[in-house]
């Protein structure tokens, strides 16, 4: 395996089976294909395993293996593959905002997000943010409402910076704050050594899970399962009961194959708590 992604094999992870070329329909396709196909996991955080951002380590776990990955992983396969089809594409860092309080200061770069830059102007790519995964890319541009099949988002400017938010059934969330200043693979690096292993984020000690397709939305926390429809509708929630539960969700809802017994992963999420 070399540093350049396989996009046949990608592309068959995915689904991806249309014409390959550096254009909005080609990007929103392989978007929408990637975030269906591939889950938003932390197994290995949760248990206490390494997460390696290099390209042959995310295709191995990513594209050649059942399991998926967070931000760093997702949008690091996304980024590889754009760039081998002719994306030109820059990689970001965005402070997340999800649940912090509003008037709380900015934490550090702890998520990786992609810009694109298309004929018509420049588009936010990302894969990767769980808890509210993006189903389309979305034109880099303040103030104006975009929708997709599965939200509607919005994006302001303070200050030089970017503030992303989502419309949810209680009104708007903000989701993270970005700039445009590109990153260094050591940026990332850092942010994922923090993001895995600091017990003050979510990685570390609850399973989070979440997939979404062009008419739902699948999330998994612990033992809870939640299933949304657009702009967050709940369509229904419910707790799992057993470690073969556990098995049929990731299987079936996620397809994801646990890198450990599955009696071993229901056993840590059961301690974690509801």
């Amino acid at each position: 395996m070399t540093d350049i992604i396989n996009l046949d094999r990608y592309f068959e992870r995915i689904g991806f089976s249309g014409k390959a070329t550096p254009d909005l329909a080609t990007l929103t396709a392989i978007h929408a294909a990637h975030v269906s196909a591939i889950p938003f996991e932390g197994i290995n955080p949760l248990l206490r395993r390494p997460v390696d951002l290099d390209l042959p380590s995310l295709q191995r776990k990513l594209v050649d293996s059942r399991r998926g990955g967070y931000c760093y992983e997702h949008n690091g396969v996304l980024r590889a593959a754009l760039e081998a089809i002719g994306f030109k594409v820059t990689g970001l860092g965005g402070r997340v905002r999800w649940n912090a309080p509003p008037d709380s200061p900015l934490g550090p770069k702890t998520h990786m997000l992609l810009k694109v830059d298309l004929p018509d102007g420049p588009y936010l790519t990302d894969v990767g943010f769980g808890a509210c995964v993006l189903d389309a890319p979305l034109r880099l541009v303040a103030d104006v409402e975009q929708t997709t099949a599965m939200g509607t988002y919005r994006m302001t400017e303070t200050d030089g910076r970017l503030w992303l938010a989502v419309k949810r059934a209680g009104g708007w969330r903000m989701m993270y704050v970005f700039d445009l200043i590109p990153q260094l693979p050591s940026d990332y690096e850092l942010g994922n050594w923090y993001t895995s292993t600091n017990p003050a984020v979510p990685f570390p000690t609850p399973l989070v899970m979440e997939r979404v397709t062009g008419e739902r939305r699948f999330k998994l926390v612990n033992r809870h399962l939640i299933i949304e429809a657009r702009d967050g509708e709940q369509v229904s929630t419910r707790m799992l009961e057993s470690a073969s539960e556990l098995r049929q969700v990731l299987d079936e809802t996620f397809n994801v194959a646990s890198p450990v017994p599955i009696e071993e992963l229901w056993a840590i999420i059961g301690r974690a708590g509801a």
